[in-house]
């Protein structure tokens, strides 16, 4: 592998790692109310839509490592977004 491979391969993986913090965020508050659900949607749906084509279709590695990172990630930031939107769901009463 080039140097340029590896410097590339850090990128593709650590790009989505910045959807960590934001997962994090919206755990900690309790909230995701200053998040657009159309946004992270539409960001979903584009991600998860392109997934296939990378993952099947091409040859370079960087680009399927990085879809399959980002598909993972951005899923965990769509859950907390829809999880959290109201703030905490209450729980059922009995």
């Amino acid at each position: 592998m080039q140097v340029i491979e590896i410097i590339s391969m850090v990128g593709a993986v650590g790009l989505p790692m910045f959807d960590i913090p934001l997962i994090l965020r919206i755990v900690k508050r309790k909230s995701s109310a200053d998040i657009s659900v159309s946004w992270i949607v539409g960001l979903w749906v584009c991600s998860v839509g392109m997934a296939p084509a990378a993952i099947l279709s091409s040859e370079d590695f960087v680009w399927k490592t990085f879809n399959i990172v980002n598909v993972i990630l951005l899923t965990g930031v769509l859950i907390a977004v829809i999880y959290y939107r109201n703030g905490v769901p209450s729980e059922s009463k009995s």
